[in-house]
């Protein structure tokens, strides 16, 4: 698909149900801290908390071990890195690693993979530098390596003979709870093939697109056109986001603004361009609660009507917009947010 084709294309709502989802910084001062964010993050009804993964950092705990911790002081949340750092995590290990950890909480562990940065920490820490090309490589080999390990129904042994990982005669499984999902962090286009091609979900960070939601159709495209390679449906890939704004109250800029220009936003996202996951950077207490209580909820009924009856979407928007101008609250599905009590 040429530049041309890619820049006229117009994405759409891929018809995924819509997942909200934590992202916390692991950081090691306040364990304490951390682990009340994540239970704050089930309690306010978010689907998802996710934690960024970077092993040679020592300002953070180690994520896998904080997830593992989380399985067990939560009940319903879903877990899952954002992304992690396979350069320093062995597929065969990682794979055996999510599915126990699948099979301990009855399904609620999801697989966010990167294929690393930071190179020159990586490589202090004892892993292997590479270049942009043989790391695309490395996590096509792993992903092959993981699944061929969860696929513990298959006979024979997993036998992947990559350049990268050489996987000769290794057992399969376990097998996951459920069928975990490979959500790959990804921004340029050979990347981006990669993931229509072999993951279930692509897992970008909004503050990394240049050009900011604008950008979406052009790589939504690339991921697309890997998956119809591969002769994969394209929308069998969720399309995720990792969210930084800020809740201020008059608008000034996007998802900079209060809950109802968020909800605007966001939806739109949603039917605009596929977005069915959203994961609010923050480590602010009253902003995971604002965005659980009060965008959340909003966002499902504007995307809902929208899907049920196209064309509503403009016209709840503009009710809205009225009532607020007007001076009144929201007339989305909006609830009144309490103190936290989170310090």
């Amino acid at each position: 698909m040429g530049s041309e084709q890619l820049a006229g294309r117009t994405m759409a709502d891929y018809g995924h149900e819509l997942i909200f989802g934590g992202f916390l910084t692991p950081t090691a001062e306040d364990p304490a801290g951390v682990v009340a964010l994540a239970k704050l993050c089930e309690q306010v009804g978010l689907d998802l908390a996710t934690f960024q993964d970077h092993p040679y950092q020592p300002g953070h705990l180690d994520t896998w071990t904080l997830m593992s911790y989380l399985a067990a002081a939560t009940n319903r949340i879903r877990l899952a890195g954002n992304v992690l750092n396979l350069p320093l995590r062995q597929p065969v290990v990682l794979a055996r690693s999510v599915a126990s950890l699948d099979l301990l909480t009855g399904g609620r562990v999801e697989l966010g993979l990167g294929a690393g940065a930071f190179w020159e920490a990586i490589e202090a820490a004892g892993g292997r530098r590479l270049t942009p090309g043989q790391a695309v490589d490395a996590l096509d080999e792993a992903i092959r390596v993981i699944r061929e390990v969860w696929a513990a129904d298959r006979r024979g042994m997993v036998r992947v003979d990559g350049e990268h990982y050489r996987v000769v005669g290794a057992k399969r499984g376990p097998a996951p709870a459920h069928e975990v999902g490979i959500w790959v962090g990804a921004y340029k286009p050979r990347m981006l093939r990669l993931v229509g091609r072999a993951a279930d979900g692509w897992l970008p960070s909004l503050a990394y697109l240049p050009k900011g939601p604008a950008e979406l159709a052009e790589l939504n495209a690339l991921v697309d056109e890997g998956a119809e390679a591969a002769r994969r449906d394209p929308r069998s890939v969720r399309r995720l986001l990792n969210l930084s704004g800020r809740f201020t109250p008059s608008p000034s800029g996007f998802l900079v603004g209060p809950p109802e220009q968020w909800v605007e936003e966001l939806a739109g996202l949603a039917l605009d361009h596929g977005t069915s996951a959203f994961i609010l950077g923050a480590d602010d207490p009253t902003a995971v609660q604002l965005f659980a209580q009060e965008v959340a909820p909003a966002v499902r009924e504007l995307v809902a009507a929208e899907r049920a009856e196209p064309g509503s979407r403009a016209k709840a928007v503009e009710e809205q917009r009225e009532v607020v101008e007007a001076g009144g609250a929201s007339t989305l599905a909006v609830t009144a947010t309490p103190d936290p009590g989170v310090g």
